[in-house]
């Protein structure tokens, strides 16, 4: 019978499931429902939403095999003091079902999860056992990091990234102002493919350290002077991936020429993947939130005898 671990990711708009048996994988998730006009949950909201979701999530896995152990992301970051409590659904499922299996369970942080995920659907899992530069672009995160191995996983450094605005919030007030859907980012990516006049900005930046506000305020000014909605969409996008660049350049004047794998929802934006052709990018699917890359992690803790937690 086919050795499978079993894992979860219960972030703030996404519930996950996965089973990985050391090759191959299946992930079952779904976009926690945000009603319209709104830009997010409360954490409270999204608990409790996972809560009701996870065993739908499950059933949809239909997949058969011997679990031999459970894992789940349990914080945003691998630090003391990250914290999200919407990621306790997936941690109290986890710990009951191995424990009812009398399995061991192991704990990542999402952040970690995303970052195996993304080396594993590009098919470069080399990058789990060396150094490398990582971007995690999502709705809460803008982050540039050095990754590093740390036993069966990775720790990661920030270095550089946002100040203030994430990427994935400025997509989304982007599309709420040009009424899209909440999240945004796939309506937007498509928009912004019908383009007329490509302008962009480029964003103020210090080192590896840049602001998304100025885009923000000139996304406005253009959807009040009358722009064209794929025009506005474009600038959107392509000033978040000029404040990438810059800062990506920046990383490879300190730390030296070295991969750079994209990971995060953002990092499944089409225009993001054509501008940087020398980027590394898993399957969009496997670049928003899901439960693979604590999957995939979990079973190499297994396979090197265990894991312990920063």
């Amino acid at each position: 019978m086919r050795q499978l671990s079993l894992a979860f990711d219960t972030s703030n708009y996404t519930t996950s499931c996965a089973v990985f048996d050391g090759t191959e994988g299946i992930n079952s998730g779904r976009l926690l429902e945000v009603r319209p006009g709104e830009l997010g949950l409360r954490q409270s909201d999204a608990l409790f939403a996972h809560v009701r979701r996870l065993p739908q999530i499950v059933d949809e896995l239909n997949v058969s095999g011997e679990i031999i152990a459970v894992g789940a992301s349990e914080k945003p970051r691998e630090t003391e003091d990250s914290y999200m409590p919407c990621f306790l659904a997936g941690v109290c499922q986890a710990k009951t079902i191995a424990k009812f299996m009398n399995v061991p369970y192991f704990g990542f942080s999402h952040q970690q999860g995303h970052i195996a995920a993304a080396a594993w659907s590009a098919g470069r899992m080399d990058l789990l056992e060396k150094e490398h530069l990582a971007w995690h672009l999502s709705g809460g995160t803008t982050e540039l990091l050095l990754v590093r191995p740390y036993g069966c996983a990775v720790q990661c450094e920030i270095i550089g990234g946002t100040k203030d605005v994430s990427a994935g919030q400025l997509i989304d007030r982007a599309g709420q102002a040009l009424g899209l859907s909440f999240p945004s980012g796939k309506a937007l990516d498509s928009l912004s493919r019908e383009v007329h006049n490509r302008v962009k900005y480029r964003p103020k930046a210090d080192s590896m350290s840049f602001s998304l506000s100025g885009v923000e305020h000139k996304m406005k000014q253009m959807i009040e002077s009358g722009n064209a909605p794929s025009d506005t969409a474009y600038f959107t996008v392509a000033s978040i991936i000029e404040a990438v660049h810059q800062a990506t350049d920046e990383a490879m004047k300190k730390y030296g020429n070295m991969p750079v794998l994209f990971s995060g929802g953002v990092a499944s934006n089409s225009l993001l993947r054509e501008m940087t052709p020398d980027g590394i990018f898993s399957e969009p699917k496997y670049s928003t939130d899901n439960a693979m890359g604590t999957a995939i992690l979990t079973m190499r803790a297994v396979e090197s005898g265990g894991w312990q937690n920063l």
